[in-house]
């Protein structure tokens, strides 16, 4: 197809203000048609994540050049061979693990944990190992199979999850990443009970999302942790029923103090080792502690083995919330639509793609929610 802006990322780890250092470029780039099992889709939104920051900033390595982006919707404008289940112009949300549905986690009903996936992923790829983005004619590697922060990207079928045509692009956008990720970490990973008391350590667009999720839940107790006040404000606009500021002297005592010993379930979306340690120890005896952050991969965290044990502690990953997207991003929509989960209040910010590193300082600073980018 004839040539189509997209935010390059070709080094890592500049210097902040990104606004100055740049990383990303507004380049022309190319698309090849979609293969088999692929389509064409025209991004009408996409939504800036603390797990393209890390890419951006250097703390989880990815191939380069890359164009970013994960959290994305728009339209199909053509489908590749053997797809029936999608026309042109359809509305569709982007999922970043592509599943392969015959790997033994597919099997288990675990699309997110898909072991083809996972190593496209990695790879910069699509699932069945192309790369269709050229810049120059050179190959561009593939952000979590889906490129989003582009006016068009090729993604494999089982990337895309079709949406009601009233949805708007940018709420829908939010689906694919904050939604299912901190929603599905309190419904599916944790499968927090009515009436649990709950404490999230983290208060970005994942982390409010738990909060949406505990509120959808029942939790009677939704307790933020986080640096920033003016996001525990916001987190407690959402629904949050007690805000901490994590820089407190003896947070963990106070916290304990204040739920009789700690909460039911904990969960950590701040990507950050003294986050999740902080709500190992803020979780009770008998309680569990989700972690949905995504750290360094070189970072390391450590717990008394004890506690496990005399104190029947859970500590659980979650991944994509522990999501099946073609399952459950119908039910989250359907749940939006009855006023159940009002996930447009995440956004705080909107941006233009043109704006896309003056978007990452924001993110960077810790002043915004999901912040909204038309493409």
């Amino acid at each position: 197809m004839d040539s189509f802006n997209a935010a390059v990322l070709r080094e890592t780890g500049l210097s902040v203000p990104f606004a100055k250092s740049k990383p990303l470029r507004i380049e022309q780039c190319e698309l090849d048609p979609p293969g088999p099992a692929e389509v064409l889709v025209r991004i009408h939104a996409a939504s800036l994540c603390h797990s393209d920051l890390s890419v951006v900033d250097g703390s989880r390595p990815r191939v380069m050049p890359m164009v970013l982006g994960h959290e994305a919707a728009g339209e199909v404008v053509e489908t590749g061979a053997g797809i029936t289940d999608l026309i042109a112009g359809d509305k569709v949300v982007c999922v970043f693990v592509p599943n392969c549905g015959h790997c033994p986690r597919c099997h288990e009903g675990r699309p997110a944990l898909c072991e083809p996936g996972a190593a496209a992923n990695l790879a910069g790829t699509l699932l069945n190992g192309a790369r269709r983005l050229r810049l120059a004619g050179a190959p561009v590697n593939h952000h979590l199979g889906v490129s989003g922060f582009a006016e068009y990207a090729v993604v494999s079928r089982t990337s895309l999850v079709k949406v009601p045509v009233d949805l708007n692009f940018e709420t829908a956008a939010l689906f694919g990443c904050a939604i299912i990720t901190g929603v599905g970490a309190v419904l599916n990973t944790a499968n927090v009970p009515v009436g649990s008391t709950v404490a999230v350590v983290g208060a970005g667009g994942v982390g409010l999302s738990c909060v949406l999720g505990a509120v959808l839940a029942g939790a009677r107790r939704i307790i933020v942790v986080d640096l920033n006040k003016s996001k525990l404000t916001f987190a407690q606009e959402l629904g949050a029923t007690d805000a901490f500021d994590a820089s407190a002297n003896d947070i963990v005592a106070k916290l304990k103090a204040a739920t009789s010993g700690g909460v039911d379930f904990a969960f950590e979306t701040a990507g950050a080792a003294p986050a999740l340690a902080l709500a190992y120890q803020i979780t009770r005896r008998g309680g569990t502690t989700v972690t949905a952050g995504l750290p360094n991969p070189n970072h390391q965290f450590s717990i008394p083995q004890i506690s496990l044990t005399m104190e029947e502690r859970t500590l659980k990953g979650s991944y994509m919330g522990s999501c099946v997207p073609q399952r459950d991003i119908p039910n989250y929509i359907e749940m939006w639509q009855r006023g159940r989960l009002p996930v447009e209040r995440l956004v705080t910010h909107r941006i233009k793609l043109q704006e896309i590193n003056e978007g990452f300082d924001l993110l960077a600073s810790g002043d915004a929610g999901r912040i909204l980018m038309a493409v």
